[in-house]
C-alpha cells in the first residue's frame, strides 16, 4: 500500500520524465501470484487489486475511526448497490446486493444498452407482477450507483468442441454518454411500461420485416430475387421483338451445309472446330464466306436475338400484359416502400423511447476504455483515457502516450473491425464534478495543482525525490560541462598557417618543435620554415602529377639494380611511377586513400625538400596533407561519397577529436614503412618516425587514442554491415539482409550516442530494417495460409527465429513511431486469422505462436553471433558503398 501511494504521488509531482514502478510492481506480483503460476486475466487482476486496496483502506479507516462507522474510499468510489426482485419456485423475493465491476455478456447483442437490458432481467418474469407467479425469474434495479461505474465485458467463451476458451470478436457499440435512468429502482414502473411497449413494437417489427423479406427475396427455389426485379424482367421479355422460328432453326439456317454432320449437332461442332475444307467446295458462293477463324468462330450470328423473346404474341395480348406488369410493379414498389418506412419509424420510436426528460437525469460519461487485442489466452493491452481538461482522448499503449480521437477509439474498441475490442468500460457520474474538477484551497480559494493536492507525508516524499533528481542533474550537467570544456580545449581545429617568417606556430606540440635526430642545425630549420612559406606560394598551382614527375636536376632518376619500378594509380589524379626495393612496401597499402594523399603531399613538398632538406620537406608535406583533409571534413558531400571511409582523420575532425590524437595519427601515416620506395619519401618517413619517438607519455593519452581508433574501426564495420545488408535487400534476400541490418542499426546507434557524425543515417537503416521485417512477415503469413505442413512450419520458423526476436528492437525506441506502427501491422496480420475457419492443427499452432508475437516486453533477447564480414580494402569498400548508395538514390525508399 505504501509503495502504491509513493508511486501515484510521484506520478503527480515528480520532475522526472518517467517514474520507475518496479518496486510496486514486484510487490503486486508477489501478492497476486497464483498457485498454478499461469498468467491471470486482466479482470481477475483488477478484482484482486480492488479487493486488496479495499482491505488496506479498511484497516486504515478502522485504526483512525473515532466512534463513527469507518468510511472506505474504495467502496464509496467504485461500489454500488442493486435490488434483485423476482420469483423463485412461485415465491417472490427481494435482495439488496453490492457490486463493483458489473459483468455484461457481449455475444448476441449489438450495443451496451442491449447488454444491460439482458443483464437486468433473468429468466421468465411475465407473471412477476401478477398474483399468480408460477414462473421463476428476477429483475435487477440499481438503487445506488458508484461515482465510477465499471462494466466488465465478457468477450470469452469456452469452446466445448476444441476444449479451450475463445475470444468473441463481435461488434459492440457503446455511447460516450450513457443514461442509466431506465435501470434505476425509482423508475421501475415507467421502465416496465416502456419495456412492454418496446416488446410489442419489436414483435410487430418482426412481422413487418418478414413481409418485407418476401418482397425482397421472391421465389420458391434456392435462388430468390426482389419481386420488383422479377416483374421488370417479365416486362422486358414481353416487350422484346418476337421471333417466328426457334433459335436452333435460326442458327442452323445461317450455318454452312455439311453432308457428314446431322443438323442438330451442327451448332456445337461449328463452335468447336469450324467447317472442314474438304467438305466445303471452293466454288460455292454461299459457303465461300465461311472461313475458320480461331477465337471468332463461336460468335453469335447477327440475326440471332441478344435476349429471349416470345415467338407468338398479339398486339392486344402485349398491351394487356404490359399494363398488368406495370401496375403490379408499381404496387410492389409502393408496398415495399411502405414497409421500409414503417420499419424505420418503429426503429426510431424504439430509439427515442427513453429520450424524454424524465429518463435523462442520470448521465454517466465514458472516462476510460481498456482494449485487448489477440486471443483468449494471450494478447496485447492498451487503454484510452479522456482528458477532461484538454477535452480529448489519449491513447496509452505500452511505452507511448499519444493524442487520439473518438473515431480511432471506435475502430479499436467496438470490435468486428479486427481482433481488437474493449473488455472494460469505465464511466463516471457526469454530475459529480469533483471527480474531474480542480481542487481548491479552502482558505485562499486558489486552485491546487501538482504536489499541493498531496497529503503532507507524500509531499515530503516527492520533494526529497525531486531534490535527489536535481542533484543528479547538477552532477550530470557538471560532468557534461567539464567534458565539453576539455573537448573545447583539446579539439581546437588547427588551421593551415598563413605565410609568415615566424619559425613555427606557438601552439605546435613540443615533439614537432624539437629537431629530429638527423643533424639539422637550428639555422637550417629556420631557413626551412622560410622556404616552406615561399614554396607554398610557388607550388600551389602545380598539379600533383607534375610535381611527382619533377626532379631537382630535371633528369629522370635511374632505378638501382635491387629496386623495381611500380606504377601507382591515384584516383582522380593519375598514374605515377615509383621505385621500391623488393618487398619494401605493401601493394594494398599503397593504394589506400591515406597513402595516396601522403604521396601527393610529399610530391608537392619536393622543391622545399630539395632546397632545405628532409625536415623542412616533412613540415611542408604534413601541413599540406592536413589542410587537404580539413577541407574534405568541412565539405557536405552526397551520401555515396563519404570521406570518413577514405580517411580516419576526416572522421576525427568531424567528431572533434582532440588535436593531439589527430596529430599523432598523421605522424604515424607519414612514418609508414611503405614510404621507403625512394630516397625522398624514405627521409621524410624517418623524420616522422623520429617525431613519434619524441612524444612524451604525458603528451598523448594512449588509452584515449586507442578508443578513437577503435571507434573508427567500429564505424567501418558498421558500414560493412549496412552495405552488405542493403545489397542483400536489393537482391530480395530479406532473411540474410535482416541480420546484417540489425547489427548495422545496433552498432550505429551506439556510435551515434557519442556524437551525430560518429555513424550513418539512423533513419535509413531503420527504414530498411523495418522493410525487411514487413516483407518477411508477409512471406511467413503466405506460407501459413498455404496450409501445407512443411510450409506452415517454415513460416513459423521465420516468425519465431527472425521476426519475434526483433520486435523488442523496434519497440524499445519510443521516438520511432513508424517502427511501432509496423509492429502493430504485423501483429494485426496474424490476429486476423483468429476469426477464420482453419484446420485444428493450424489452430493449435497459431494458439502456441501468438503469445510470443503479442508479448509486449521490450527486453532485447540475444541474437546469433554477428555474421562474418568479408575482408575489404579501403578502395573496394568505398566503391561498393558508393554503388549501393547511388542505387538507393535512384529508387527512393517509400516512407523515408
Amino acid at each position: 500500500m505504501r509503495e502504491l501511494r509513493y508511486l501515484f504521488a510521484l506520478l503527480v509531482g515528480s520532475k522526472r520524465k518517467y517514474v520507475d514502478p518496479s518496486r510496486a510492481v514486484e510487490i503486486l506480483k508477489d501478492a497476486f501470484k497464483s498457485n498454478d503460476s499461469q498468467q491471470q486475466d486482466v479482470s481477475e487482476f483488477t478484482h484482486k487489486l480492488l479487493d486488496w486496496l479495499e482491505d488496506a483502506f479498511q484497516i486504515k479507516a478502522e485504526e483512525e475511526r473515532d466512534g463513527e462507522k469507518p468510511k472506505n474510499p474504495m467502496v464509496e468510489l467504485f461500489y454500488g448497490r442493486f435490488l434483485a426482485v423476482g420469483v423463485l419456485e412461485g415465491k417472490k423475493f427481494e435482495n439488496t446486493e453490492m457490486f463493483g465491476q458489473y459483468p455484461l455478456q457481449v455475444n448476441g447483442f449489438k450495443d451496451l444498452h442491449e447488454c444491460l437490458e439482458a443483464a437486468m432481467i433473468e429468466g421468465e418474469i411475465e407473471s412477476l407482477h401478477s398474483e399468480n407467479s408460477a414462473k421463476s425469474g428476477q429483475e435487477h434495479w440499481f438503487t445506488e450507483l458508484p461515482p465510477v461505474l465499471t462494466f466488465e465485458l465478457s468477450r470469452f467463451e469456452f469452446n466445448q468442441a476444441l476444449g479451450r476458451p475463445e475470444k468473441i470478436h463481435n461488434k459492440l457499440e457503446f455511447p460516450p454518454i450513457l443514461y442509466l435512468d431506465r435501470y434505476m429502482h425509482k423508475n421501475r414502473e415507467i421502465t416496465r411500461i416502456k419495456r412492454d411497449e418496446i416488446k410489442r413494437l419489436k414483435e410487430y417489427l418482426t412481422v413487418l420485416q418478414q413481409r418485407l423479406e418476401r418482397y425482397l427475396s421472391y421465389g420458391s427455389g434456392p435462388k430468390r430475387f426482389p419481386l420488383v426485379d422479377v416483374l421488370q424482367y417479365a416486362l422486358e421479355f414481353a416487350s422484346s421483338k418476337p421471333v417466328c422460328t426457334s433459335p436452333v432453326d435460326d442458327l442452323g439456317a445461317s450455318a454452312p451445309a455439311s453432308s457428314t454432320l446431322p443438323a442438330q449437332t451442327l451448332p456445337s461442332t461449328v463452335e468447336q472446330q469450324g467447317p472442314s475444307s474438304s467438305d466445303v467446295p471452293s466454288t460455292s458462293p454461299v459457303q465461300r464466306s465461311v472461313i475458320h477463324k480461331p477465337f471468332t468462330q463461336s460468335r453469335i450470328p447477327p440475326d440471332l436475338p441478344m435476349h429471349p423473346a416470345p415467338r407468338h404474341i398479339t398486339e392486344e395480348e402485349l398491351s394487356v400484359l404490359e399494363g398488368c406488369l406495370h401496375r403490379w410493379r408499381t404496387e410492389v414498389e409502393n408496398d415495399t416502400r411502405d414497409l421500409q418506412e414503417s420499419i424505420s419509424r418503429i426503429h426510431r420510436t424504439i430509439e427515442l423511447m427513453y429520450s424524454d426528460k424524465t429518463m435523462v437525469q442520470v448521465p454517466y460519461r465514458l472516462h476510460a476504455v481498456l482494449v485487448h487485442e489477440g486471443q483468449a489466452n494471450a494478447g496485447h493491452y492498451w487503454a484510452y483515457i479522456y482528458d477532461h481538461h484538454q477535452n480529448r482522448w489519449m491513447k496509452y499503449n505500452d511505452i507511448s502516450v499519444t493524442k487520439s480521437t473518438w473515431e480511432e477509439l471506435e475502430r479499436d474498441s467496438f470490435g468486428g473491425y479486427r481482433n481488437a475490442s474493449a473488455y472494460c468500460l469505465m464511466y463516471i457520474n457526469d454530475k459529480e464534478q469533483y471527480l474531474i474538477q480542480e481542487e481548491f484551497n479552502k482558505e485562499t480559494g486558489q486552485i491546487l495543482v501538482g504536489m499541493d493536492t498531496l497529503p503532507s507525508d507524500l509531499r515530503d516524499y516527492v520533494k526529497e525525490d525531486n531534490k535527489r533528481f536535481e542533484k543528479e542533474l547538477e552532477e550530470w550537467d557538471a560532468e557534461l560541462a567539464q567534458k565539453a570544456q576539455q573537448e573545447k580545449l583539446l579539439s581546437q581545429i588547427p588551421r593551415a598557417p598563413a605565410p609568415s617568417p615566424a619559425p613555427v606556430q606557438a601552439g605546435e606540440p613540443e615533439y614537432l618543435e624539437q629537431p629530429s635526430r638527423t643533424d639539422i642545425s637550428k639555422h637550417l630549420k629556420e631557413d626551412s620554415v622560410q622556404a616552406i612559406n615561399k614554396a607554398l606560394a610557388e607550388q600551389e598551382d602545380r598539379g600533383p602529377e607534375a610535381i611527382m614527375d619533377m626532379s631537382s636536376d630535371n633528369t629522370p632518376a635511374q632505378p638501382a639494380p635491387n629496386q623495381r619500378v611500380v606504377e601507382v594509380a591515384i584516383p582522380d589524379v593519375g598514374t605515377f611511377v615509383i621505385e621500391s626495393e623488393e618487398g619494401g612496401y605493401d601493394d594494398e597499402v599503397m593504394l589506400t586513400p591515406n597513402m595516396q594523399g601522403i604521396i601527393m603531399a610529399i610530391g608537392k613538398a619536393r622543391s622545399v625538400y630539395d632546397r632545405c632538406g628532409p625536415e623542412a620537406g616533412f613540415f611542408k608535406a604534413i601541413k599540406l596533407e592536413y589542410t587537404r583533409l580539413l577541407k574534405l571534413a568541412q565539405e557536405d558531400p552526397p551520401p555515396e561519397c563519404d570521406y570518413r571511409l577514405r580517411h580516419a582523420i576526416v572522421y576525427f575532425i568531424q567528431n572533434q577529436a582532440p588535436k593531439k590524437i589527430i596529430e599523432r595519427t598523421l605522424l604515424e601515416q607519414f612514418g609508414d614503412h611503405n614510404l621507403s620506395f625512394d630516397e625522398r619519401c624514405r627521409n621524410i618517413m624517418k623524420v616522422a618516425q623520429a617525431k613519434l619517438e619524441m612524444i612524451k607519455p604525458d603528451e598523448v593519452n594512449m588509452e584515449e587514442y586507442e578508443r578513437w581508433h577503435q571507434d573508427y574501426r567500429n564505424f567501418r564495420e558498421t558500414t560493412m554491415f549496412l552495405m552488405v545488408g542493403l545489397e542483400f535487400f536489393q537482391k530480395k534476400s530479406y532473411m540474410e539482409a535482416l541480420l546484417y541490418l540489425i547489427y548495422a542499426y545496433q552498432n550505429n546507434k551506439e556510435l551515434l550516442s557519442k556524437g551525430p557524425y560518429r555513424g550513418h543515417d539512423e533513419e535509413l537503416i531503420s527504414h530498411y530494417r523495418r522493410e525487411c521485417l514487413l516483407k518477411l512477415n508477409e512471406h511467413a503469413a503466405a506460407l501459413f495460409e498455404s496450409g501445407d505442413d512443411q510450409e506452415v512450419n517454415n513460416g513459423l520458423i521465420i516468425m519465431n527465429e527472425l521476426i519475434v526476436p526483433c520486435l523488442p528492437l523496434l519497440l524499445v525506441d519510443e521516438m520511432e513511431e513508424k517502427d511501432i506502427v509496423a509492429v502493430e501491422d504485423m501483429r494485426n496480420r496474424w490476429c486476423s486469422y483468429l476469426g477464420q475457419e482453419m484446420e485444428p492443427n493450424l489452430q493449435e499452432k497459431l494458439t502456441d505462436f501468438l503469445p510470443k508475437l503479442l508479448d509486449c516486453s521490450t527486453e532485447i533477447k540475444g541474437f546469433n553471433d554477428p555474421p562474418k564480414l568479408p575482408s575489404y580494402s579501403t578502395h573496394e569498400l568505398c566503391e561498393r558503398y558508393a554503388r549501393i548508395m547511388l542505387s538507393l538514390s535512384r529508387t527512393p525508399a517509400d516512407g523515408r
